[in-house]
């Protein structure tokens, strides 16, 4: 075409902006100018959004003083382009004098200056209520702009009126406010609100999965995804995502299994977020090769799948597979971050590699352009602590450059109570009651280190410390899955179906125990309990609960997982009689494997074995 005019210049200038090549829109702008083609009210609403959206301020600028010269500034269309320029690129101020120079104004216009001052959240949402509230006319989108800026400040009361308000809402409306409701509010009331929604889409669901998830309320999940599955809702990546995640966090490896297989049918493909969900999932259920598995079939692999993986390894005790996983990434190119340098440094922790360890901090830095943070320190501090350096440990604290926070001191006192150092744990726990006051464990943990030195005074002291500021440790809580179905256990909680059964497997399992010449240690349960009732204690742990009715509510032959406190993961695998179970299985934050056979087992201390770099358990027959 040897002399096209404005109009196809524009159609060429739009097309290639909404196919989102935003530099062809420029350049062809540019083209245009030079072809002495001027530009008009069509033209430049066009540029200024590419403008905006290749975050060039200055550009943006030239164009709006081209527009000032032409006489186009007053064009309603033109100056909301610019408000968003200005809120995106520069700030809502600018854009909030745009707006106040138009001589008219359409809805649109109040919109975009209103979710200006939305996106920038805190105070500006009074500003934005002002704009709200002059609006001569509010559409659906400004309402809805509105009750997502209240949600997103966590407002979800105000946020509540709004919708309320409303005079007209559409699907959109009601999943704004039902994502907040499932990030701030009681899952009750989530989900009557969902209930009551008079249309919902996959989003809904996702919603109030994704907050259970995140609420730590796994059963209440699965069921609320088995609901989804009976009412034909087809779940999307995002759904299985959250299921994924919730099967990991209690050990579901049937559930995960199932889901893994629905991704294969369905064809969603194994891209960067699902296979790395899996590769996450079968780790925290101890099915290593499965998790490998996914991980070597994955058609691109990102830093946080090796990560994933790398941290899958070290928490089952592949510490030295891991560090093998650390070498592949490295020589296929990936670039490690930070949370890639903590699993590496747990990996080291985890198998005594104290030497590698120190290597990997110390070069970090140098290496990979990685600056240690707080993490990174608590790591070492860990490292050198589970080696029995506490010395070292706390010199290494003494002369970090951040201010030690509740992980690093955690770490020296953990050491501190498997060493038996109670100097260095009394310095570790002044420090944590002064950085976290309310959490009682680390006064717990002090009352058994004072205890296993027969500090019995000292106990007191700290037991009456605790009473008065009322606080108490959390209790521990643990499930298993028999089924497809969550159980959950408290320590000596009834409330199960089958507790009477439960409790008399538990009781044949002491009366074993007992007659192999076990004796329970009881030595860190409260001081001033008599010795029957600390037994107690420790026989109705909520472990041993979970691990009872495993024993009893399935077949031989059967592996049952049990998860502690949403984050520790047992394996215990059935050879033999289910009928001759083993031990009391309650010490370690590690994830454990036990094999039980037709005997009697005990379980005692974790033992490094330095030929193979994992930790292991002693078992005593």
């Amino acid at each position: 075409m040897p002399e096209p005019n404005s109009f196809v210049w524009n159609m060429m200038i739009r097309g290639y902006l909404r196919n989102k090549e935003p530099n062809k829109t420029l350049q062809f702008f540019e083209q245009m100018r030079l072809r002495d083609v001027k530009p008009d009210k069509f033209t430049f609403p066009f540029v200024i959004r590419a403008c905006a959206d290749l975050g060039l301020v200055k550009k943006g600028q030239w164009v709006h003083g081209q527009v000032i010269k032409v006489c186009l500034s007053v064009d309603v269309f033109i100056a909301t382009n610019l408000i968003e320029f200005y809120v995106s690129c520069v700030s809502v101020s600018v854009a909030h004098k745009v707006f106040d120079e138009m001589p008219v104004k359409d809805t649109v216009s109040w919109t975009a200056i209103m979710s200006g001052y939305v996106n920038q959240g805190g105070s500006n949402m009074e500003m934005a209520r002002n704009f709200f509230e002059e609006m001569p006319v509010k559409d659906l989108v400004a309402w809805n702009t509105m009750v997502a800026g209240y949600v997103k400040i966590g407002d979800v009361r105000v946020a509540r009126k709004v919708f309320d308000r409303a005079p007209v809402k559409d699907i959109l409306t009601y999943n704004t406010l039902l994502g907040g409701y499932a990030k701030y509010c009681e899952a009750e009331f989530v989900l009557q609100f969902f209930n009551e929604m008079p249309e919902r889409d996959v989003v809904s669901w996702n919603s109030v999965l994704g907050g259970l998830v995140q609420n730590k309320r796994i059963n209440e999940a699965m069921l609320f995804f088995n609901r989804m599955q009976m009412e034909n809702v087809k779940p999307n990546m995002v759904t299985l995502v959250s299921v994924l995640s919730a099967c990991g966090q209690v050990g579901a490896l049937d559930m995960g299994k199932w889901v893994h297989t629905y991704i294969d049918r369905s064809g969603i493909g194994l891209n960067a977020i699902v296979g790395t969900t899996l590769v996450d999932m079968y780790c925290k259920c101890g099915e290593l090769e499965s998790a490998q598995h996914v991980f070597n079939c994955m058609p691109s692999r990102d830093t946080v799948t090796w990560n994933a993986l790398i941290m899958g390894l070290s928490m089952n005790g592949k510490s030295k597979e891991a560090m093998k996983v650390f070498l592949r990434m490295q020589d296929e190119c990936v670039m490690p971050n930070e949370v890639t340098m903590i699993a590496v440094l747990c990996a080291c922790s985890h198998a005594g590699l104290v030497d590698e360890g120190r290597r990997c901090f110390d070069t970090m830095h140098q290496k990979f352009g990685i600056i240690p943070k707080l993490e990174h320190y608590g790591c070492i501090v860990d490292l050198l602590g589970r080696a029995g350096l506490l010395n070292e440990a706390y010199t290494f604290i003494e002369s970090m450059p951040l201010v030690p926070h509740t992980g690093v001191w955690g770490a020296l006192l953990n050491a501190c109570k498997i060493y038996g150092n109670v100097e260095l744990a009394e310095c570790a726990s002044k420090h944590l009651v002064e950085l976290d006051p309310q959490d009682g464990g680390y006064l717990a943990a002090m009352s058994n280190i004072y205890a296993n030195a027969g500090k019995w005074d000292n106990v007191a002291e700290v037991r009456k410390l605790m009473k008065a500021k009322g606080i108490r440790k959390l209790p521990g809580c643990s499930s298993i899955e028999i089924d497809g179905e969550i159980h959950e256990f408290g320590v000596e909680e009834k409330i199960h179906p089958r507790s009477g059964e439960i409790y008399k497997m538990i009781e044949h399992i002491s009366k074993l125990l007992s007659l192999a010449g076990h004796v329970a240690s009881t030595t860190e349960v409260f001081f001033d309990v008599e010795d029957e009732e600390k037994e107690k204690a420790l026989f109705y742990h909520s472990e041993k609960l979970a691990i009872a009715f495993g024993l009893i509510a399935t077949d031989k032959g059967t592996t049952l997982r049990v998860v502690k406190n949403l984050r520790v993961l047992v394996l215990v695998k059935i050879t033999g009689d289910a009928a001759i179970p083993m031990n009391a299985l309650a010490e370690s934050n590690a994830t454990r494997k036990f094999c039980i056979k037709p005997s009697v087992l005990a379980v005692k201390d974790n033992v490094l074995d330095r030929s193979s770099g994992e930790w292991t358990r002693k078992l005593v027959l």
